[in-house]
């Protein structure tokens, strides 16, 4: 892995000299990122293009957004540099027709946090990649990890499409829940993965606690959960101690610990639980996901419970969360699943 990352060219370095005009697809925080990472690395934009129902002669820094036909009209033959994430179905096809006619490449810029994956990166961090590769429970968990690491270093969309399962296959063959779970959704937005949860438990449940961090999602899951029977619902971010941090005020999935916002309450797992038996903890927690485990650690010690951590939102945390779940509780089998999204997301881990 290491040597292909050492001898492949990145997609950074690719943009720099692929000799054609690159065009941005996208635009917003996605954008903003990669035209920054740009300016670091020397490279030019040449345009920016948006889907056809998207363009309404809007500026977008310092450029007209335009469609893909006036830019082919205008740059004839051009390189386009995806700047936007989507697991819509539609919208993936969208992709792919685009990148049927342009070399399309995804530079991948951090979810959190500013680190680039580039060759530094891959460097500092070499032993940590190649200890936690080991870790991984099967050949389809090695075969994930080397696919998103080489996608993250290349852009290359099929690298994706070789990888991409579906999560029926990780709930089925791994998490294989029961129906009379403990079940822990930190992140629970508006009750979506606890619906995830009971399509795959078969409906029936010992118990469901559930943190949300956010004003506005946590009034959406109290409707959402208003009659169903034990289950318990926290306004509370995960975290590793009971204290409170500045939280972003975005509702949907983007709510998350930043400089400006609002204070709001975080907890450790293990204090929610009180000792509680968790026998499956889901966690989708923007960034704050190595805190999460480590606020967990009697809990995952003591009753071992199933895992389905993301792994995506910082690069470095495809690596360092299977070290970290080792290091706190070294009888789990890790296992690594990529499912429909574009970029990498929803990455998932899953320990049993």
């Amino acid at each position: 892995m290491l040597e292909f990352l050492k001898t492949t060219p990145s997609v950074w370095e690719y943009l720099k000299n692929c000799g054609e005009p690159v065009v941005l697809y996208g635009m917003g925080d996605g954008a903003d990122k990669v035209l920054a990472a740009f300016e670091g690395f020397g490279i030019e934009a040449a345009g920016v293009m948006a889907s056809d129902g998207f363009v309404r002669g809007q500026s977008f820094h310092g450029f007209t957004v335009k469609t893909r036909a006036q830019l082919e009209r205008e740059l004839g033959v051009f390189t386009v540099a995806l700047c936007f994430a989507t697991q819509l179905p539609d919208v993936m096809q969208t992709v792919k027709q685009v990148a049927a006619a342009h070399v399309t490449v995804v530079p991948s810029v951090p979810a959190f946090g500013s680190r680039l994956f580039d060759r530094a990166f891959a460097e500092e961090y070499a032993d940590e990649i190649n200890a936690a590769r080991r870790l991984l429970a099967d050949g389809q968990s090695r075969r994930v990890y080397d696919g998103v690491l080489r996608f993250y270093h290349t852009g290359r969309l099929e690298l994706l499409d070789e990888i991409t399962t579906d999560k029926s296959e990780a709930f089925g063959d791994i998490l294989r829940l029961g129906d009379n779970e403990l079940y822990v959704d930190l992140g629970a937005y508006n009750g979506d993965t606890i619906d995830e949860f009971l399509k795959y438990s078969g409906g029936s449940y010992r118990r469901v606690v559930a943190l949300e961090p956010n004003a506005k999602n946590f009034g959406k899951l109290s409707a959402h959960c208003a009659d169903m029977e034990r289950v318990e619902l926290w306004q509370l971010g995960a975290w590793n101690e009971n204290t409170a941090l500045t939280f972003n005020n975005k509702a949907g999935r983007n709510s998350a610990i930043s400089e400006k916002g609002v204070q709001t309450r975080v907890a450790r797992v293990d204090t929610v639980l009180c000792g509680a038996a968790a026998s499956y903890i889901k966690a989708d927690v923007e960034g704050a996901d190595a805190e999460t485990l480590l606020g967990m650690t009697e809990t995952l010690k003591n009753h071992k419970p199933k895992l389905n951590f993301a792994a995506y939102h910082r690069f470095e945390d495809i690596f360092k969360m299977p070290l970290l779940i080792h290091r706190l509780n070294p009888d789990y089998k890790i296992y690594l699943r990529h499912h429909p999204y574009i970029p990498a997301w929803d990455t998932n881990l899953y320990c049993v």
